[in-house]
């Protein structure tokens, strides 16, 4: 099966479905989560020097690495997990190493977006006064909210389609909306001057996870191709289906969101950017507290909690997945029996997912230092293991392009970047 041609989609006259447009919804709602609420607050700390050379390293990367990804995992004869597509290339306990590698790719995702629901969802209701305290510090509220979300997240991509769909058009149109009112309060005394080299080179690599995760739907391409195999009987359409999605998505992120971060590092000053990074918020949180009207602030909350809810029920479908791939590949180890009962293993994933989403938000970990640490994860797993693999396997070598060993350069660069913190 070869789907590098770009000349396929019109050769195969494949027609632009709601289902379709479901996937192309929730690959931005995706993206559209912590990345781009984040990356103002990176991109006011560090300056727009720096976020300017750190979105032209990410932008032309984020598009190739996903290109290629989704394309090293649409080549297999049946695909029922991450672990099991690359069992297919490389073996089983090829399978099962990378298989965790991907695990902690998404397992980096949901912590980031479990954590910003329950910390972000406990101020606004504490500073519109409905409650008293911040109930992100009790016991009973975390478990519940994480156990509504998993609930309605295991209703499968159609009913989500249905649920986030609506969501992540509003947060799209929000998303330019807030854009064109924050231009009344740009200030040029926000650019600041031009950082010395060494420094700027360091913040432009400790600010490369923040520009990547503001575009970045990677952990939802293997879901979405499971998922089109299903309802797709022919490989190489269901293929050239997913690959359409991600392109369209994409085009819709890079214009919306580069406006928005744009815009909104022009209107916050650093030491807004300074504080909102000390408390541990997203930059709508603070817009909420610092701009005045009624209108905006309420956009800015509606599209914080959108963004997250949307960002989360789109991860844990590739969550989940990874989960139920590792024990398929460990359980199959140990029993020697392909034939599982993925109902029952798929009850007892949900469960333990809460409880341990649960357990994670008591710790209140930065959400900002947890997006750097990640930045080696989603490296290695969406970009030096696609790289590895057309390298590796014959069965890809029609993917043997040039610009993969860019994928692989920023896949390096992503390597390094947490470690630059202990010189920072």
């Amino acid at each position: 099966m070869t789907i590098n041609s770009e000349h396929s989609a019109i050769k195969y006259r494949i027609p632009f479905t709601t289902y379709d447009l479901g996937w192309v919804v929730l690959c931005i709602g995706m993206a559209i989560g912590a990345g781009i609420i984040y990356m103002p607050i990176q991109a006011g700390v560090k300056g727009i020097w720096v976020f300017v050379a750190s979105i032209g390293l990410s932008y032309p990367a984020v598009y190739w690495l996903q290109d290629l990804y989704l394309k090293t995992l649409t080549q297999t004869q049946s695909c029922d997990s991450y672990a099991e597509i690359i069992t297919q290339y490389l073996g089983k306990n090829w399978g099962g190493l990378l298989g965790i590698a991907y695990f902690l790719m998404l397992l980096m995702g949901i912590l980031n977006y479990a954590m910003s629901l329950v910390n972000d969802s406990a101020t606004y209701l504490h500073s519109y006064h409905i409650t008293e305290g911040f109930l992100s510090k009790t016991i009973w509220y975390p478990f519940i909210l994480l156990a509504v979300m998993v609930l309605i997240a295991n209703q499968g991509e159609k009913w989500l389609f249905r649920i986030a769909g609506p969501m992540i058009f509003f947060k799209v149109a929000v998303i330019v909306f807030l854009g064109i009112v924050m231009v009344p309060f740009w200030s040029f005394n926000n650019i600041s001057a031009f950082p010395p080299v060494l420094s700027f080179l360091r913040d432009v690599l400790l600010t490369l996870p923040f520009t990547l995760f503001s575009i970045l739907f990677v952990q939802i391409l293997n879901p979405m191709n499971i998922a089109y195999r299903k309802v797709e009987a022919d490989p190489v359409i269901a293929s050239l289906r997913a690959i359409r999605a991600t392109r369209i998505a994409y085009i819709v992120l890079v214009v919306s969101v580069l406006f928005f971060a744009f815009s909104f590092s022009f209107a916050i000053t650093k030491e807004e950017a300074a504080s909102a990074l000390a408390q541990n918020i997203s930059a709508l949180a603070l817009a909420s507290q610092i701009m005045p009207g009624n209108l905006i602030n309420i956009l800015s909350v509606t599209l914080n909690i959108f963004a997250i809810l949307t960002a989360f029920f789109s991860i844990y479908l590739g969550f989940k997945e990874a989960i139920v791939g590792l024990a398929v590949n460990m359980i199959s180890r140990i029993s020697g029996n392909e034939d599982i009962n993925r109902g029952l293993l798929s009850k007892i994933i949900a469960v333990a997912i809460v409880v341990f989403l649960w357990i994670w938000v008591r710790f209140d970990f930065s959400v900002m230092l947890l997006m750097q640490i990640a930045g080696p994860v989603f490296g290695l797993v969406a970009c030096l293991i696609p790289f590895y693999l057309v390298k590796k396997v014959s069965a890809l070598e029609n993917l043997r392009a040039g610009k993969n060993y860019y994928v692989a350069f920023y896949g390096m660069l992503l390597c390094i970047s947490p470690f630059l913190k202990f010189v920072e």
